[in-house]
């Protein structure tokens, strides 16, 4: 079955599209990637979106207007990447807007969580005349779950298992990783695990943004980081922050590290200079994820034989040389590497839960989630 995959991250770049065929197993599926494209959103749109993100007050119609336009650059992105109409199937995210895990109020009382992905999907599934699946986060939220990372019990499918513990980390907006346990031994029968680290991109890229004033949206190649030196008081100090100590399930977005948190930051790197606080950002993204690591030990499990990066942070080498000084005794390799270009690898998994969908087949996990149960994930809207 051949079936559409689109993803708009936390960096809110652009839409990455893939058309891929599933078929064989549900739970191991045989997997191919046939074609696979990119739409940078808008300077203005994106604007909008970030500002939306940042919890600007904004009018309902502005909110009515902005959810068109997402929906209409999905379609675009659709469109680009499969000409054609060959996918039966399309498994959209939409937008994250806004996200809140499940926790406790100022009296102590739990609250459920909640998270917003902006996205009118019945609108799109009449733009491509395709079924469309989507709000995938909201039946695990209802069961208690975070509603986030959804990526783990799609990536042991997609990617397989070796004969030790395996790591797949995304660089996105935010860093979420994944733990796929062994094809042998005694951890074998161990569930896949999973969550958000803290930042990947998020910070940097707001950051770069201040630093340039506004002209680029990115440290690209990690080449600002590259000049500056690690400032390795305040690091060590973030480091000891709530949520990096927090334990995992665990999910987070800009609702936390958007642009309240990087001016924080920036106020304590004063006075250095932009190219040490751009490296010291840098570095934090791999030292929360080492320390997540070096926290494994905690739960009775040993380190990762590998880590495969993938996400749009894979292309920024400075980032990419502070994982391999910090994750200790891991090879880091890239997801090309197995076949899944970085770039793809979410709207691979958005694909894929898309068909776990059609087929009935649970995508999220309790191990990962905290939800009271496996289940079905998304909404299916059928053109009218």
């Amino acid at each position: 079955m051949r079936v559409l995959g689109l993803m708009s991250g936390t960096s809110a770049d652009g839409v990455d599209a893939v058309l891929a065929e599933f078929s064989g197993l549900t739970s191991r599926p045989r997997w191919s990637l046939i074609h696979s494209a990119f739409c940078s959103y808008p300077s203005d749109l994106r604007k909008r979106m970030l500002a939306v993100a940042q919890g600007e007050a904004t009018p309902a119609a502005a909110f009515l207007e902005l959810a068109e336009a997402i929906t209409d650059h999905q379609a675009k992105a659709a469109e680009a990447c499969d000409p054609d109409r060959s996918a039966s199937l399309v498994g959209c995210h939409g937008q994250t807007i806004w996200h809140r895990p499940p926790d406790c109020d100022t009296r102590g009382q739990s609250r459920r969580g909640s998270s917003w992905q902006m996205l009118q999907g019945p609108l799109l599934a009449q733009i491509l005349q395709r079924p469309v699946v989507y709000d995938f986060r909201a039946a695990d939220l209802a069961l208690g779950g975070q509603g986030a990372p959804l990526v783990p019990m799609a990536d042991a499918a997609l990617i397989g298992r070796i004969e030790g513990w395996r790591a797949l980390l995304n660089l996105g907006g935010i860093a979420n990783i994944t733990l796929i346990p062994p094809s042998r031994g005694p951890d074998r029968k161990k569930p896949v695990l999973g969550w958000d680290c803290g930042p990947a991109n998020s910070l940097i890229d707001l950051a770069m943004t201040v630093f340039s004033d506004g002209k680029e949206r990115c440290d690209k190649n990690g080449a600002m980081a590259a000049l500056g030196q690690v400032m390795d008081e305040p690091l060590t100090s973030w480091l000891r922050e709530p949520y990096f100590l927090k334990r995992a399930p665990k999910s987070t977005g800009r609702e936390l590290f958007g642009r309240k948190d990087l001016e924080r930051r920036l106020s304590e790197l004063q006075p250095a200079c932009p190219e040490d606080q751009m490296a010291t950002l840098t570095a934090l993204t791999a030292a929360v994820v080492a320390q997540d690591l070096q926290h494994l030990s905690d739960l009775d499990l040993p380190l990762p034989v590998e880590m495969v990066v993938a996400g749009g942070g894979r292309r920024n080498r400075t980032l990419m040389r502070e994982l391999q000084a910090r994750c200790h005794g891991l090879r880091v390799r890239p997801s090309d590497e197995l076949g899944l270009p970085c770039e793809t690898r979410e709207a691979m998994v958005f694909a894929l839960l898309a068909w776990w969908h059609h087929r009935n087949h649970p995508g999220n996990a309790p191990s990962i989630t905290g939800s009271q149960r496996s289940c079905v994930l998304g909404v299916r809207a059928e053109p009218a």
